[in-house]
């Protein structure tokens, strides 16, 4: 037809669509009907964008909270947010560190305490990052896990008919070989059968695949972590932490009010603490003797313990340095250690007021230590005493003593003594490591006219104004320890050792196609056979740099098993 004879058509015609065959085709489509309505910016054509609405954006903020890529986000920020639970101490495990950091840092102390880093693994941002990532991992694994399943169900792929594109291209004939084709094809099947692969037969050719386990290992390293952050989130409420003090032969029973602090988990009861004692033998340190630059630095700490569960018969056993004692379901783990002192006073009267062990919190690494001793049953006045321990004890020039070695080699205490109405009566808790002297009139130390007491052990002395006197008895040792239960802790072993082996089975494991081929070739009017050529190929799903080698090896096997000589 000459371009003359063409009817004329409008415009119009040309872009008008059949909304009616199609009603989900938008107005504004390139080849809708619908007008185009100016842009907002105004000049040129607009393009009507859908709006999402309530259910369109939640759909689209739960896509993005259930990606893979938000998932490992995630789970990089809940490890930088346990970071501040290493660097400061936590009220659950180290109560009295948190009271120290609170005198040793007053300025910093409030502004940490409010972002609740003391409490770091309790926390609202911890525990948000905690859900979200929950929620990520099980959102992100249920739909994989199901398109995963059906992938399984699934025949392999049909033979492309171009192998030549394809990694690892082997064409060989099939020359001197009695096997025909059906045979040959059948051959390949039971090969890569053997090989672990899935086969399928499309005529004559065999598509075949492998690697599906790659996936599943995916799988189950997510399912694993998801497991991991289960166990610690449930078992965590059903278990418990306690910490004691400890001196040198005190024995410690597993009941609740045998504590110094306690931090029960959410579903905690006192039903749960199993009955055993625990008795501190003996405790002693190694330190530094040979090299001058590191002398007196502590080596080793070890401290030999009894314990008897309810029932059973008594264990002598080590503890030390991350090496717990594990005894009636709880890992007892030694923290710190310290001396403490063995001291009995004497009122004005000549009656015994205080006798017992005080324990002394160390100040420096030779172990100069500090600590406080309250006789409110002193009469006439109640007594307070605030103490320093120097083990080995030497004078500056000052007049002052320091410790020179942090073992009892010269032991000294001296006391500053107060007398007055210490307040313990009043019913209001007060640290035993700290006397509050508003109030006391001091009769021996700095600001009275008596010098500080001082004592070596064994020694007895008078206390000024008829006060009293104050006997050292010895030197002892103590240790804290920390009573820790987790129920959750083998479910957590296990679940890790399954996402350890999930991620080595997903890295290493390779996820790979295989087809073998045979060709009948033509007749070329002979009348002889024209037998068949046979064709290998492969598809990697991701790097696999021995696909070619695996391919190659295919075809050397089959070629092999046909009686084929493969071309040099």
């Amino acid at each position: 037809m000459s371009p003359q004879s063409e009817p004329d058509v409008d415009a119009a015609d040309i872009d008008s669509t059949d909304t009616s065959a199609d009603p989900q085709r938008p107005s504004d489509h390139v080849d809708g009907s619908g007008p185009a309505e100016p842009s907002a910016a105004g000049g040129g054509d607009g393009v009507n964008q859908p709006k999402l609405g309530l259910v369109g954006y939640m759909r689209f903020f739960w896509r993005q909270l259930t990606s893979m890529r938000t998932a490992l986000f995630l789970l990089m920020l809940l490890a930088l947010a346990a970071i501040p639970g290493s660097l400061v101490p936590q009220r659950t495990a180290d109560p009295n560190g948190v009271v120290q950091y609170k005198a040793d840092h007053a300025t910093l102390y409030p502004i940490l305490d409010k972002l609740q880093v003391f409490d770091t693994y309790t926390s609202v941002w911890f525990s948000a990052i905690y859900l979200l990532l929950f929620v990520s991992l099980i959102g992100c694994i249920i739909p994989r896990t199901k398109h995963h399943w059906q992938a399984l169900r699934t025949r392999p792929p049909k033979t492309p008919v171009r192998l030549t594109r394809l990694a690892g291209y082997q064409k060989v004939a099939a020359d001197g070989t009695e096997v025909p084709a059906d045979q040959a094809v059948t051959r390949a099947m039971a090969l890569l059968k053997r090989s672990g692969y899935r086969v399928e037969r499309f005529g004559d050719s065999v598509s075949a695949e492998r690697g599906y386990l790659r996936e599943t290992g995916n799988l189950v390293f997510h399912a694993a972590l998801v497991g991991v952050l289960l166990a610690v989130g449930v078992g965590g409420g059903f278990g418990y932490t306690g910490q004691r003090l400890l001196v040198e032969g005190q024995t410690f029973s597993n009941v609740l009010g045998s504590y110094d602090s306690f931090n029960p988990g959410r579903w905690f009861q006192q039903t749960d603490l199993k009955g055993y004692n625990f008795t501190l033998d003996k405790f002693v340190t190694k330190y530094e003797e040979r090299n001058l630059d590191a002398l007196g630095q502590a080596l080793d700490y070890s401290a030999t313990v009894t314990t008897q569960e309810k029932g059973g018969t008594k264990q002598t056993s080590r503890l030390g340095v991350n090496d717990p004692v594990s005894v009636g379901g709880t890992n007892v783990y030694l923290l710190g250690n310290g001396y403490a002192m063995d001291v009995t006073v004497r009122d004005g009267d000549g009656n015994v007021a205080f006798e017992d062990t005080v324990p002394f919190l160390p100040e420096d690494a030779n172990y100069t230590s500090t600590g406080v001793i309250k006789v409110p049953d002193a009469a006439p006045d109640q007594l307070g005493m605030v103490g320093f321990f120097y083990p080995t004890a030497s004078k500056l020039s000052t007049g002052a003593y320091a410790s020179a070695y942090p073992d009892d080699q010269n032991p000294l205490l001296t006391l500053q003594v107060y007398t007055g109405d210490l307040g313990l009566d009043d019913g209001v808790p007060q640290s035993v490591y700290t006397l509050d002297t508003s109030g006391l009139k001091q009769i021996a130390g700095r600001q009275s006219d008596a010098a500080s007491i001082e004592l070596k052990p064994g020694q007895t002395k008078k206390l000024p104004g008829d006060a009293g006197s104050i006997t050292f008895d010895g030197v002892k040792r103590y240790v804290s320890l920390d009573v820790h239960h987790d129920p959750s802790q083998l479910w957590v072993g296990g679940f890790a050792v399954l996402s350890v082996l999930g991620l080595l089975t997903s890295l290493f494991v390779p996820r790979r196609r295989v087809w073998v081929k045979v060709v009948p070739r033509r007749d070329d009017g002979t009348g002889a056979e024209p037998g068949y050529d046979l064709e290998y190929a492969g598809l990697a799903r991701g790097e696999d740099p021995n696909l070619e080698r695996a391919v190659a090896d295919i075809a050397k096997r089959h070629t092999s098993d046909l009686g084929v000589r493969m071309p040099q």
